[in-house]
């Protein structure tokens, strides 16, 4: 990542087919690291578009007792009256800013990085494309929730992304964050954002995962987004 984590390895990336005029930054969840999404990602690539998947450093997380493991930031409990991690949660977004403007800096606008990511990771890039003052394509949320959602509306209030598109699925048997705080996190968000511009898509039986037919919606939300362009 960049500052005080120089221990995290270097992101998993897919790389463009041709120039690279577009980027998604997809972020993991608890315990896990960026190489699976990047499998993911590698089998839906669209050819102008790089996939950037960081890996989260290793830290103690209170929920599993304390125990070490990949984490963006500490989470206490998976329901929307937990305590949750502010510093934690500010610091890592600061991280992901660090990792969208190393991209303006590689040539591409950061209107055309999408953010992602799966359960915390995605939590963690809702809260990043609420607060940043970069301008993005949008976001992809999968199975996760937003961070901190009593500082907002006041922290988002000079957000440029007030106009940006949302998909965010999750699955209806999930047991880890459940079903209804997602769409709770849904709704939140139409009221932080044009409301028109939020997609919510749940999945029959899905538990806390992913599945093809919503990694199909996922390729068909940045191909819609982070269209090729034209003079390539």
């Amino acid at each position: 990542m960049c500052g005080n984590n120089m221990s995290v390895p270097l992101p998993a990336i897919v790389p463009a087919a041709r120039k690279a005029t577009a980027a998604v930054i997809f972020l993991h969840g608890l315990g896990d690291t960026g190489h699976g999404w990047a499998e993911g990602f590698a089998g839906i690539r669209l050819p102008h578009v790089k996939y950037i998947c960081p890996h989260a450093p290793t830290m103690p997380v209170s929920l599993n007792m304390r125990m070490s493991m990949p984490s963006w930031f500490d989470i206490h409990g998976l329901s929307p009256d937990a305590n949750e991690d502010e510093a934690g949660i500010k610091r890592a977004s600061e991280n992901i800013k660090a990792l969208i403007d190393q991209e303006v800096k590689n040539g591409i606008p950061s209107h055309r990085i999408l953010l992602g990511g799966f359960s915390q990771g995605g939590a963690l890039s809702l809260y990043t494309a609420l607060t940043t003052q970069q301008k993005l394509a949008g976001v992809v949320a999968l199975s996760c929730w937003l961070p901190l959602r009593n500082s907002f509306p006041q922290a988002s209030a000079n957000s440029v992304n007030k106009d940006m598109h949302v998909l965010q699925c999750h699955g209806d048997a999930d047991p880890l964050v459940p079903f209804m705080f997602g769409s709770q996190t849904a709704e939140k968000m139409k009221s932080l954002i044009d409301p028109a511009n939020v997609t919510f898509k749940s999945y029959r039986g899905l538990p806390h995962s992913a599945c093809p037919e919503e990694m199909v919606d996922v390729k068909r939300f940045i191909e819609k987004h982070l269209p090729p362009i034209s003079n390539e």
